[in-house]
Formats: C-alpha cells, structure tokens, sequence
C-alpha cells in the first residue's frame, strides 16, 4: 500500500487529476504544503461533508448548465467527480423522466450521498420520483407487476449479473429473483417531486400468494441455503423495498464474499484507477486488490463509501499509470470541459453559457458533440468508458473545445498571466507550459521535440503579442495531445 509513501509533486498531481478537474501547479503547492503521505493526503480530500446544491433553471438546458457551473467553481471537486460516478452508476435521463424538477432533485440527493452509507443510499435511490418514472416503477401494479427495476435493482445497482472470479455458481441472481423482487415495489408512484406509496395497487400474500408463492428471493444464490431470504417476514406493505435491500446486501458470492461491496469497489477502482484494470476481466490481482480495499476501508460493517475511495486512493494500483503510460486512463468529456476551463481560468458566458473564443459554441453543444451530455445518458448502463470516449467525431470535437477555449482573441484567456517562462528558450517555453497544464511527464521526446519546433526558434519576451501569439498555440497544441486527454 502507498499510504506511508512520501507525498511527490508527481503523486500529488496524479491524486488532484483523478479526484478533481484539472490542476493548477497551485493546488498542487497547497496540497504538498498541507500533507507529506499520500495517506495524509488521501485524508484530506475525502474529509468534506458535501454541500446541498441543486441545480435551477425552467428547461433543461438551464440545469444542465448549472451543474456545470457548480462543478467549475466548486470547493468539493471530489463530491462532484462522485456526483458524476452516481449519475451513471444510478443512470436516469431526462429524456424518459421529462421533469428537471426531478432531475434537479435526484442530482441533489446524489451530491448529498456520495461519500455516505451505500446501503442507505440504495434505498433512498428505491424512492427518488425521478427512478420512479425512468424505470417504471410508477407502472409497477399488483394485476401485471413490472419487472424493470427489480431487474436493475440487481445487474446494475448493487449485485452485479455474475460472480467477479467467474465459475462455480457465477450468476448472482436468477429470473424467479427478479419476479419476486418486482412484487416489493407494487404500488409504489410519485406526486410532484415526492414518492407515495399506494397501498390498493400493492401485491399482498392475502390476494396473491397462492398463485405466485411465498416472498422469498435468492434460493440458489446468495449463501442463503435452499430456504432463500424472506423480504416480507417483517411485515408486507411499504417497508418491503427497504427489507429487499437488507436481503441483497446480504447476499455472498460462491467464495463466501459479500457481492455488493465487490461489485461497487470494483466500479470505483474502475472509475479512479482505469487504463487496464477498467479493460480487461477480473483476475486475481485485481480482485484481489478489491478485497484489500474492502477490508481496510470495513466497508461490509459500514458501507461507508468515503471510507472505500480513501483506501483506494492510497492503494499502489491507483499509482499504475505513473510508471506505465498505457495504463493511462481516458477522462470523461466532462473532466476535460470543465478541467480546461478551470486550468486557464475561463468562464462559460452569457444566457446560454458560450464559449468565449472561437466558434463560440454552447456547452450543451460541445459535450453532446464530445459524446456526454450530463442528464442524459444513453441508457440505464450510463455511458461506456475509456476507449468508447474516443472516436473520430468525439475525439475531434474535444480538439475543438480546447482550441476555441484558447483562441488566440479568447474573451479572458490570458496566457502570460498563467506561465512566465524564464527566458525565451523553446526549451523553456515548453517546459513551462506542460508544466502548467500538468503534462511534462507524460510526454515522449517526440512529443517535447514536436512542441518546441512549433516554436520555431527563440520566443521575443519583449514582445507581448508575440509572446501571446506563440504560447497560444502552443497551449492549443499541449491540450489537444494524448497526455492531456489521458490522465
């Protein structure tokens, strides 16, 4: 483990780059000045109680700019990075749900539960109105229950489809689960932006248990014995859904290993760690790595999950990439909008939140063209990651964000007042740059020979268009290259 690792500029700029967006050589100085391990400083990023906004606005656009504008210039980078880790764990789009009310609302329950207890979280996940219309729990009636969220409930949220090591025994729940599962959330619905609970509509033993069987889930999974697991023992009605959770967080795989905390710490190496641990099948050195992270962090007694993403954070996997570049991570279209702005100290501007340079595009039409727009994910799997970020037209659109963030007449990108090179040195010049735009080792001798050739011979410091003109482009060039998409 790193924990006790002396805290490097290098180490502190990999943790600022995974956990927040984007990095200034100044928050880099705070952080070294405020931690000398990378346990202390893991400690110090998770150590925040996350603030209650709610993103406003009548349309969609509204809102989805908001948010945008919260996590440029928010204090808790790392409570808006798990914000976006929830969205598309917990996805829902408004597309389907048509409310940025609700929208709103479960992005704000998000916020508020991202480093909190799992579990709790779940259930309150059961009961946003916003779940409730996008996977038709409000649809969910005791004459012809609906199947949909006891299905996601399960492959998706918690449980996982298999067994992470594979083999004996490797489906976690079965079809027989899912119609069980449905019959808890019967009767369940929404009135404005709060849940209600219908008791006419729910499926109750009395009426049903004959033809559909007793409330028992998990009979050949689980490490529940051929009994299975009851979720109406302590009593049908409202409280099932909450019982169904308790069941579920019980659950073991065939090694005798508690399946949610398995599944969710794998989700979260993928999210901070990626590169190679996110692209390949889960072997042994990876789970075991999860079941490292699981221990130390008690997360199976606590479910705290600030508690697991510190362990993370301190484990020699997540230091991966610094050693071997092609276990370098793609970063989310959103990491890249948001982290460039706040690198080059630039705000969206006007009624519809512009890009001040360039083409003076839309945020809402540069992510959607980079292939992420927040709030609406493509489907309830959320989005694919690393490679999948990538495409012709994807990887294009990010060369176009950086360039009209930076153009040269950019309304308030002022790139003398980011780097003050020393002298006029292609070398120099260069080495401030990806300096500031935390690159400089990432590069190849290629790479560094590429950009100082852009320069094209010494840089006239006396010169401030000069100057201006030439850093300019060389910033352009720096973001546009894989070590700036990759982290």
């Amino acid at each position: 483990m790193a924990e006790s690792d002396a805290l490097t500029r290098a180490k502190a700029r990999h943790l600022l780059r995974r956990t927040s967006f984007g990095v200034t050589p100044a928050e880099i100085d705070r952080l070294l000045s405020s931690a000398s391990t990378v346990g202390a400083a893991a400690d110090r990023l998770v150590a925040f109680r996350p603030k209650g906004f709610k993103p406003g606005g009548r349309y969609f656009s509204n809102v989805h700019d908001a948010w945008f504008g919260w996590m440029l210039k928010t204090t808790q980078p790392l409570a808006e990075k798990m914000t976006l880790f929830w969205h598309d764990h917990f996805a829902t789009a408004y597309s389907k749900v048509q409310s940025v009310k609700l929208m709103a609302q479960q992005n704000q329950f998000l916020r508020l539960n991202c480093v909190g207890d799992f579990r709790s979280m779940v259930k309150g996940i059961n009961r946003d109105p916003a779940m409730i219309e996008f996977l038709d729990t409000t649809r969910n009636e005791k004459e012809i229950p609906n199947e949909n969220y006891a299905r996601e409930l399960q492959e998706l949220f918690t449980l996982g489809t298999k067994n992470l090591r594979g083999g004996e025994g490797d489906e976690n729940y079965t079809q027989a689960d899912i119609v069980q599962i449905a019959r808890a959330f019967t009767g369940w619905s929404y009135s404005r932006t709060k849940p209600v609970f219908r008791d006419w509509a729910h499926d109750y033993d009395s009426e049903f248990g004959t033809e559909r069987g007793p409330k028992v889930v998990y009979r050949s999974t689980g490490g529940f014995g051929p009994g299975g697991a009851s979720f109406s023992q302590a009593g049908e009605g409202e409280t099932e859904i909450d019982q169904v959770v308790d069941v579920i967080f019980r659950h073991r795989d065939w090694e005798g290993e508690n399946t949610v905390a398995r599944r969710l710490a794998k989700r979260l190496f993928e999210f901070f760690v990626g590169g190679r641990f996110a692209q390949v099948a889960t072997p042994s050195v990876e789970l075991d790595a999860i079941d490292e992270v699981i221990l130390r962090s008690g997360f199976t007694t606590r479910w705290n999950v600030g508690a697991l993403v510190r362990e993370i954070l301190v484990h020699d996997r997540f230091f991966d990439s610094l050693s071997d570049r092609g276990r370098k991570s793609v970063r989310w279209p959103v990491d890249v909008a948001v982290g460039t702005m706040r690198v080059l100290a630039m705000k969206p501007k006007g009624k519809y939140k512009y890009v001040p340079g360039g083409q003076y595009g839309g945020l809402l039409d540069h992510l959607r063209n980079m292939g992420q727009t927040v709030l609406e994910p493509p489907s309830v799997f959320g989005w694919d990651w690393e490679s999948s970020w990538i495409s012709s037209a994807t990887l294009l659109a990010r060369h176009a964000f950086v360039r009209d963030v930076a153009a040269r007449w950019a309304e308030g990108f002022a790139p003398l007042a980011l780097v003050s090179p020393a002298s006029g040195d292609p070398a120099v010049v260069v080495d401030a740059v990806t300096e500031y735009l935390g690159v400089k080792d990432d590069l190849s001798p290629a790479e560094i020979a590429a950009f100082r050739g852009f320069l094209g011979g010494p840089v006239d410091l006396s010169s401030d268009e000069q100057v201006r003109r030439k850093i300019h482009g060389l910033f352009v060039l720096v973001m546009q290259s894989p070590a700036y998409q990759l982290h």
